[in-house]
């Protein structure tokens, strides 16, 4: 949680950056105005994890803070953070209306390793940066693949899955490991950390079994 606020204090930074920019030009620039930055962003906050849209709810009331203490050189901050039931296909239905209907200036910190890859052609095609991707797969490094997108919010899948085999192996040096992943690039990445560390002793030493991840469709209409 430290390392989130830490990267939302840190987006703060680079608003600020659209914030200083010359009255003329901000008139140019989408989303921004000489009172407003508008910001766009899709939070699951119903579905099965709607546990982190808090996390959406604490971002707005950063810059709601933000905004109370005087903003970033005059403008306040617009984030306007939209539900979509963790289901990507409401991922991209709300990323266009943020883009299209809001004209957000950028969209940050959605959530969601499919949910970023459904809606990155898309907004690679509008020139609309993807500040602060939420998820830590390790594609979105790749920047000729996803030149829109910066930064990730949350620690990278392989390096924790890394820890996780390193840890094991100080205990029991012995250790077999049993592995139940996603069969996307969440679960990959998990278990190309895990190869990272055992190397040519992973076949030995792994049983991995994998899933589909599926949003039930009762649930995935349940947002308002």
């Amino acid at each position: 949680m430290a390392q989130r606020w830490t990267n939302v204090a840190l987006c703060a930074a680079a608003v600020m950056m659209l914030a200083t920019a010359s009255s003329g030009h901000a008139a140019e620039m989408r989303g921004v105005t000489a009172t407003e930055i508008k910001l766009g962003q899709t939070m699951p906050y119903s579905g099965p994890v709607s546990a982190f849209g808090a996390l959406g709810k604490g971002e707005v009331g950063y810059f709601k803070m933000l905004n109370e203490r005087g903003g970033i050189n005059g403008r306040k901050v617009n984030l306007i953070s939209l539900d979509d039931s963790y289901a990507p296909p409401k991922t991209v239905e709300q990323t266009r209306r943020l883009v299209e209907s809001d004209e957000v200036a950028l969209i940050f910190s959605s959530i969601g390793t499919a949910h970023n890859t459904a809606i990155a052609k898309y907004l690679q095609g509008k020139h609309i940066p993807q500040l602060f991707v939420g998820s830590g797969a390790s594609k979105f490094a790749d920047v000729a693949q996803y030149p829109q997108a910066t930064v990730g919010v949350q620690a990278p899948f392989r390096y924790e899955a890394r820890l996780y085999a390193r840890y094991a192996l100080a205990r029991n040096p012995d250790a077999k490991f049993a592995v139940i992943s996603q069969n996307d690039d969440f679960g990959r990445d998990y278990v190309a950390g895990i190869k990272d560390v055992l190397g040519e002793r992973y076949d030995e030493r792994v049983t991995n079994a994998t899933y589909e991840f599926r949003i039930r469709p009762s649930i995935a209409r349940s947002s308002s």
